[in-house]
């Protein structure tokens, strides 16, 4: 930039350096989950800064080093890690892993408790340093830990909210397709309710390449009868249940569905996911968080749709509410 001319010389100061603005991604906890995420994340590219914080800080020191040591095979990152809660400093996204193991044989809602005591220590200085991030709680039963951080934080229902059934959506999606004998990105269905063992498949709005899936004939497995579609909806709530036996955590699929939702927010792309969010007048149901289709972007839940649902569904949305809310109570919410 010129500044002035004196004589034949030309007084020249250069712009001042200003850092550029990049997106940053936070990961509370380092365990299955946490890891996972983080590496799925960077493969995929989406977000120049990832920070994981833990307790255990040699676990989390080790994590950032095996990371970082395969950023020449992906997109361009920083990885960084630590116990201190600095670390978390400006994130635009955080995603809260962090929480009680889950058993073999140990219902989502058993978790409550020593979660929600755990959201309670560690939430309230992650919001202190990163007050404009959208927080996306990923840790079980993840409507009750969603709705108590909602009431912990003081966060607008809009900026907190949780994964929900975006990975049970992409189970009944796989297992239609493998039925079916088609592409699974050909299946438009979503599974709603609580993130557990109410929650229930949407069959009256789902549809393959357009059809509806209860007028569906095709396809190698033939038509989705009343007797396959509720073998698929179990499947859909056991599946965790049986890689928890096998393998005692489920990482891979939910990682990879944190990442959709993460690319979601940082990309603003307003897509349709069905998180889960606190309701308020939703189909009549209120004041409880439960997962439904719902536009993400870059200031989190933009708007929920209200999906037609058929008299059954309607009435299984509210049985899983209660649910919900049953066990919030339990934990004075």
């Amino acid at each position: 930039m010129v500044d002035a001319i004196e004589g034949d010389e030309f007084a020249f100061s250069p712009t001042p350096s200003v850092p550029r603005r990049t997106s940053k991604l936070g990961i509370v906890g380092a365990g299955a989950v946490g890891s996972t995420m983080a590496y799925a994340a960077l493969m995929r590219g989406a977000a120049r800064t990832v920070a994981l914080l833990d307790v255990n800080k040699a676990k989390v020191e080790a994590e950032v080093l095996d990371l970082s040591h395969g950023i020449q095979f992906m997109s361009m990152a920083e990885v960084m890690g630590s116990d201190d809660v600095s670390v978390m400093a400006d994130c635009d996204v955080v995603m809260f892993t962090a929480g009680a193991k889950q058993r073999p044989g140990q219902s989502r809602l058993d978790l409550a408790e020593a979660t929600i005591s755990l959201v309670k220590k560690v939430l309230p200085g992650i919001v202190e340093v990163a007050p404009n991030a959208v927080y996306v709680m990923v840790t079980n039963p993840v409507d009750v830990v969603t709705y108590a951080a909602l009431k912990i934080s003081g966060l607008p229902p809009s900026q907190l909210f949780g994964s929900g059934t975006v990975l049970d959506s992409s189970r009944l999606r796989y297992l239609i397709a493998r039925h079916t004998g088609v592409a699974v990105q050909n299946v438009h269905a979503y599974v709603a309710g609580e993130h557990g063992d109410t929650e229930l498949p949407l069959w009256s709005s789902a549809t393959i390449g357009s059809v509806p899936i209860l007028e569906w004939s095709s396809g190698e497995g033939g038509p989705l009868t009343r007797e396959v579609r509720d073998a698929i909806a179990r499947e859909v709530v056991e599946s965790a249940y049986r890689i928890i036996e096998g393998k005692g955590a489920t990482n891979y699929a939910i990682a990879l569905a944190g990442s959709r939702i993460i690319e979601a927010v940082l990309k603003d792309e307003r897509r349709i996911l069905p998180v889960s969010s606190l309701l308020d007048g939703y189909l009549g149901m209120s004041d409880v968080c439960l997962s439904v289709p719902s536009i993400v972007g870059s200031s989190g839940v933009h708007e929920r749709l209200e999906v037609p649902m058929s008299s059954d569904e309607l009435m299984g949305m509210r049985r899983s509410a209660e649910a919900v809310r049953s066990v919030a109570r339990r934990f004075g919410f």
